[in-house]
């Protein structure tokens, strides 16, 4: 159902919406027995919302239900970022962007599963004990990480529902494209990341998961805004994304980054891919290829070294002390907190740890993190010098379709680190970007990245409005 709609009827008492809540939560719980979307659903807070809703139905998304990625918190509810390490917390507040929607009437669902603090591209690096969420159109296939159940419950909800994702090197857009849904990722500092556990913190973005691009308008612009809780978030004024879907199109001029449609690229995505450019051509889009090097040969590196290196220090923190899981403490700290981690933090995880420690340690430092510091910078004015003519840049979102469990099982770290190539440039330079469907292959999903300059999220509706339309 359409949401506007379906808020209108909420507010018109039209829907009973605690019966509907209940409808809801009974569908999610057997979604979830078939494709492990949701390491948690959160019955008794969302019957508690629609309670409440009900007495005084209000808000821009009254009644509408709202899945949120397990990274980020929600007052309550045990939220782990998808591992076992945070087993058992419950935070004591929400997430700025979570608040911000509960303000405006949505309902919590639940927390969707993850790659263990989103360290994966398939959804398949989940925490100790966690289940691997299923590909919508495919169950013996990946739904995309690391926001992987963020996806899937958007795909298969036939309810008025959202979904808030996290990205770092293309976890919203990476899910959305292998489950043909819309999903977007803001310019950095657009949204808060306040009550968002992080992986990098200078990386980390909030955004939403929803079937048509002007729901994503919707929440995107309710949720971005200053907070003088995080010292990231941009102080500038938020446009009204909603009213750019409808401007029309006609003689705006994009680029095409002909790196991301060479060796390595599924043919049938780049066909789809195409036909998504000739439909905005279609629309009065002008189009020209560009060339984006620095980003085709350093990208991967630059961004897992600094990735690595800032979420080596951020897991630190996870000691078993705090929070989340604990042991008995029968020896010094170093081993208690030794075991802790040995026990609660999975492969990849422990991975990731070890090599950011590595790259960021003295004599290692100016080699490895500072120097991809300072490509990381003209990676951002490569891309600059294109926004100078161009409104969004255009790629596959994904250079292959979602791939089987037993084929991910084959590859390398590296060449899983390699699935990022369409998407780490612009999570590199901060910018905004969104995942939009453009058909399937045998009866997969193939999505299109646009990519826009810093705070010109307006752009990428504008001209996401061409396929809604």
């Amino acid at each position: 159902m359409d949401i506007n709609e379906f808020v209108k009827q909420v507010k018109n008492k039209e829907i009973d919406i605690v019966e509907h809540t209940k409808q809801v939560l009974a569908k999610c719980k057997k979604i979830n027995d078939e494709y492990h979307y949701f390491n948690e659903i959160s019955s008794e807070l969302a019957l508690s919302q629609a309670q409440n809703l009900k007495k005084n139905p209000v808000g821009r998304l009254a009644g509408v239900a709202v899945s949120v990625k397990d990274c980020l918190c929600v007052k309550g509810v045990q939220s782990r970022g998808g591992s076992a390490v945070l087993n058992g917390y419950k935070p004591v507040f929400n997430a700025t962007a979570v608040q911000k929607l509960i303000d405006e009437g949505a309902i919590i669902i639940g927390k969707t599963a993850q790659d263990e603090f989103g360290f994966g591209s398939f959804s398949t690096n989940v925490g100790n004990g966690l289940d691997i969420p299923l590909n919508p159109f495919d169950k013996t296939r990946a739904c995309g990480g690391s926001s992987g159940g963020s996806g899937g419950i958007t795909q298969v909800a036939d309810f008025a529902h959202v979904s808030l994702g996290e990205s770092t090197g293309g976890s919203i857009v990476a899910p959305a494209s292998f489950c043909g849904v819309v999903g977007f990722c803001p310019t950095y500092g657009r949204v808060s990341r306040y009550g968002l556990m992080d992986y990098a913190n200078s990386l980390d973005k909030i955004g939403a998961m929803t079937k048509k691009i002007s729901d994503t308008a919707l929440v995107q612009e309710l949720i971005s805004g200053y907070d003088n809780k995080e010292s990231t978030t941009l102080n500038s004024p938020v446009d009204k994304y909603s009213d750019w879907l409808s401007q029309d199109v006609k003689g705006q001029r994009i680029g095409i980054i002909k790196e991301c449609f060479g060796e390595g690229v599924d043919e049938q995505v780049s066909k789809h891919v195409w036909n998504g450019i000739k439909k905005l051509e279609d629309a009065g889009v002008k189009y020209d290829e560009v060339s984006l090097p620095l980003v085709k040969k350093y990208g991967v590196e630059t961004y897992y070294l600094i990735a690595m290196s800032e979420t080596s220090t951020n897991l630190a923190k996870y000691c078993g002390m705090r929070y989340g899981a604990h042991d008995k403490l029968k020896e010094g700290f170093n081993d208690y907190f030794s075991k802790v981690r040995s026990k609660n933090f999975g492969k990849e995880a422990k991975r990731r740890i070890i090599i950011g420690t590595f790259a960021r340690m003295a004599g290692f430092r100016d080699a490895y993190y500072m120097k991809a510091m300072a490509v990381r910078t003209k990676i951002i004015n490569e891309y600059k010098s294109h926004f100078k003519k161009y409104k969004a840049l255009v790629s596959p979102t994904m250079p292959i379709l979602p791939p089987t469990f037993k084929e991910i099982e084959k590859l390398t770290p590296l060449q899983n680190y390699m699935m990022d190539i369409m998407t780490v440039g612009s999570n590199l330079a901060g910018m905004p970007h969104v995942n939009i469907n453009v058909g399937k292959s045998n009866g997969l999903p193939v999505g299109m990245l646009m990519t826009a300059d810093h705070l010109k999220e307006r752009r990428l509706f504008q001209l996401g409005g061409v396929f809604e339309k």
